[in-house]
């Protein structure tokens, strides 16, 4: 067990270069929660509903991190500052990053009956601050979500998703042999696919205009020489 917690704050520890030591990891607000939600989820499976729920209000007044005792959660999950909300059929993978103010919430199912209603992370996710997953979507290993996005369909494996709703970012292969990144998103490297098509057409249309300035010249200089052709030869008639 003491082996146990040494590597989950040394896998804290190479994901936030803040801490100069593994006592200060000790005090984050989602190392508490993980671990209270570890008792509450015990508690759940017992079906020892009320003291689950108990534990999980107590969970929530010290940390400000939500989750729901029903939820199951895998090695090593770091929630970085708090302010989270992750519900009762959510499923979370191992090595997995969750930065402030995410939600992985849950819709109504149509048709009345419960189920699964919240998302699935699969391992060394990262999920960017104020990101929403809703629903019973799936997000694929290694795949990020950026900052704010709101993801409603599936993520495949290693894709980078941006915007709302979230779209998959244009990243080269590489890109994602990179162990850790930060907010889940290269803010210098990436960009929103929307915003890479209005910069295309913008490109397009400065070219179309180039290409027709460079017509209207050619029919004004031909125009321009077809007026002085009738003027030579008339002053060569006149002599």
């Amino acid at each position: 067990m003491f082996n146990g917690l040494i590597a989950y704050l040394d896998s804290i520890k190479a994901r936030d270069p803040a801490p100069r030591s593994r006592w200060e990891i000790l005090l984050y607000p989602g190392l508490l929660a993980v671990g209270m939600h570890r008792v509450a989820h015990w508690l759940f499976e017992a079906e020892l509903f009320f003291l689950a729920r108990f534990v999980n209000h107590l969970s929530r007044w010290l940390t400000a991190i939500d989750i729901h005792p029903g939820a199951k959660i895998g090695r090593h999950l770091f929630i970085d500052h708090g302010f989270t909300v992750i519900g009762e059929t959510a499923e979370i993978g191992d090595n997995v990053t969750i930065y402030q103010c995410v939600t992985l919430g849950g819709t109504d199912p149509a048709n009345g009956i419960a189920g699964k209603r919240h998302p699935t992370l699969s391992d060394d996710v990262i999920v960017g601050s104020g990101a929403q997953i809703l629903g019973p979507v799936t997000v694929h290993p290694r795949a990020r979500v950026g900052a704010n996005a709101v993801v409603t369909k599936d993520v495949p494996e290693g894709a980078v998703m941006v915007g709302i709703p979230a779209r998959s970012t244009l990243l080269d292969a590489s890109e994602y042999a990179r162990e850790f990144v930060p907010y889940g998103t290269p803010c210098s490297e990436t960009f929103d696919p929307a915003t890479q098509k209005v910069e295309l057409l913008q490109c397009q249309l400065e070219q179309l205009q180039k290409q027709l300035q460079l017509l209207l010249d050619e029919r004004a200089v031909r125009a321009d020489e077809g007026e002085e052709a009738p003027r030579r030869k008339g002053s060569r008639t006149g002599s």
